[in-house]
């Protein structure tokens, strides 16, 4: 890992790749990588060791707090982490999220699997007895006592308290945590099942921590804020003001305190006496998955859907400019995994939350916000002013029109893991079957015909300027150009990273790789295995 850092920060990485037609292209970073895949749960063992969760990238970390690095831990899927908490004896316990795994291991013993069937299993931590406690959250709302020998089931203990994120046991033995929904902080007695509130005014309360004063630390995502809460009064004293997106936070046994950032794909330290934070590590991008490409006097402009935010990247220097993050107060985002842009009309869909978005392209305000679809992978604006959807759910090509997307139909079925979509030249559209392996066309009346069979994972999908079709092959790792009208494939690239490896029981990959084309042929692709956007141009 620290060695793909230091390439990732490098100035550009530039390869050639000889296709099968013998041309030549050349490959560029244009965006440096980063090291996590969006970070959640941070935990600091007794050595002063600090460890961080991604749930989309299915690991966890070790944080080299001195050289601002990470490396793989625990590598995906075991490694999912969405929270990570330290027992007296130095386990380390942490949660799958999407999984709805608990895992434990204590120094370089095996991994024990302490619970399992907790779909939005979130947060955890130790008494100082060395129980275990846990709470699921969005795809949830409980709290469970585990078995920290992993033979009995969880013991649930209390539910529908609003969203009991990040807490800690305090000095008291009582349970103190954030209740996401209600935007308070709350005290629970464990073994009375009560719950009292501390603190309340919070816009979204993420997690909670204490350090070796008694003091509580409390990171509100929306307002990025770090705020001090005295757990008698609920007294707030704001102590740090930082970036929206928050998620979690770890305090040292020197009372500093890391605060992390899923938008910023980073950690900060900071200082609880002055306020003021240092970076420790940083991404540009958080985890890019689909794009769209606009033009504008031969300039190009990259749209990525970024999972916790939304972010234009400059075709020609790589600069990168955020429009959205997740999370932050009166922003309208849900978690972007596709876009597709052309004109002014800029549209990011997102499986997990089931929305579709339209966005002004010049202004970046939401048109629309459409929302119930059924795993939505990619989406269009057609010729109409209507938006066709690739809904995975259904494996359909749903045709969007009316006010806020209230009439739907479906174009055509039966297609096997439809995810990326582009237009054609008429009417037409192109739609990748990442299952099936196929890229086909689909016109206007719903009458399908296939354009290409036997790839392997196809997703990300574009249209050149002289109607060749540019795919992301994902599982040769590679992008292929094919002739719409005989099918012919002619690589352009290999070796790509490209493909992150998905959680058990759920996709082959959890973000689609984007494909778009620029006005001057430069192909753009993502890089979910780097956090990183690369260009392609032909030499």
């Amino acid at each position: 890992m620290g060695t793909r850092l230091a390439c990732a920060a490098a100035v550009a990485a530039i390869f050639a790749v000889t296709s099968a037609s013998a041309e030549t292209w050349e490959v560029t970073r244009l965006v440096p990588g980063s090291a996590f895949h969006g970070v959640h749960g941070l935990g600091l063992d007794k050595a002063g060791h600090l460890f961080a969760g991604s749930v989309a990238g299915a690991a966890l970390y070790e944080v080299d707090l001195a050289a601002g690095t990470a490396k793989v831990a625990i590598p995906a899927p075991v490694g999912m982490a969405d929270d990570i908490a330290f027992a007296p004896d130095g386990t380390m316990a942490w949660t799958g999220f999407l999984a709805g795994d608990l895992y434990a291991r204590k120094g370089d013993g095996p991994i024990k699997k302490l619970a399992s069937g907790l779909p939005g299993i979130n947060s955890l931590a130790f008494r100082k007895d060395g129980r275990l406690y846990a709470t699921t959250v969005f795809l949830g709302d409980a709290l469970y006592e585990i078995d920290v020998e992993g033979v009995k089931p969880p013991r649930q203990i209390m539910e529908k308290m609003g969203g009991l994120n990040g807490f800690e046991f305090g000095p008291d033995d009582k349970l103190y945590g954030p209740l996401w929904f209600k935007g308070q902080v709350a005290r629970v007695d464990v073994d009375k099942a009560e719950l009292t509130v501390v603190a309340d005014g919070f816009k979204v309360p993420a997690a909670v921590n204490f350090d070796s004063k008694g003091n509580l630390f409390v990171v509100d995502t929306a307002l990025g804020q770090l705020v001090r809460v005295d757990p008698i009064s609920g007294t707030k004293t704001m102590v740090a003001q930082l970036k929206p997106s928050l998620d979690n936070l770890a305090i040292d046994d020197k009372d500093r305190i890391y605060v992390s950032n899923m938008a910023d794909n980073g950690i900060q330290e900071v200082d609880p006496a002055t306020g003021q934070a240092k970076q420790i590590i940083i991404g540009k991008l958080a985890l890019p998955g689909g794009i769209g490409v606009t033009s504008e006097n031969g300039k190009d402009t990259i749209h990525v859907a970024d999972v916790f935010a939304y972010r234009t990247v400059d075709g020609a220097t790589g600069e990168v400019t955020e429009k959205a993050r997740m999370h932050a107060a009166g922003v309208t985002l849900e978690y972007p995994m596709s876009a597709t842009a052309k004109g002014n009309d800029v549209v990011l869909s997102s499986w997990f939350t089931g929305t579709v978005q339209v966005i002004d392209g010049k202004t970046g305000a939401t048109r629309d916000m459409l929302h119930d679809f059924k795993a939505p992978h990619d989406a269009v604006v057609l010729a109409d002013g209507s938006i066709l959807v690739a809904e995975l759910g259904t494996k359909s090509l749903i045709k969007v029109s009316g006010e806020h997307g209230k009439d739907r139909t479906t174009l055509t079925g039966a297609l096997e893991g439809p995810m990326g979509l582009v237009r054609g030249a008429g009417d037409e559209v192109y739609v990748t079957e990442a299952f099936a392996g196929l890229v086909s066309r689909i016109d206007s009346n719903g009458e399908k015909t296939v354009v290409a069979k036997e790839l392997q994972m196809p997703e990300g999908i574009a249209r050149g300027r002289d109607g060749q079709l540019i795919v992301a092959e994902v599982g040769a790792k590679r992008l292929i150009e094919i002739a719409p009208e005989s099918g012919k494939i002619t690589e352009i690239a290999a070796n790509l990273p490209i493909g992150l490896t998905g959680a058990p029981g759920g996709l082959p990959t959890h973000i689609p790789t984007g494909v778009a084309v620029g006005a001057t042929g430069a192909i753009y692709f993502s890089s979910d295995v780097e956090n990183a956007i690369y260009k392609v141009v032909r030499k």
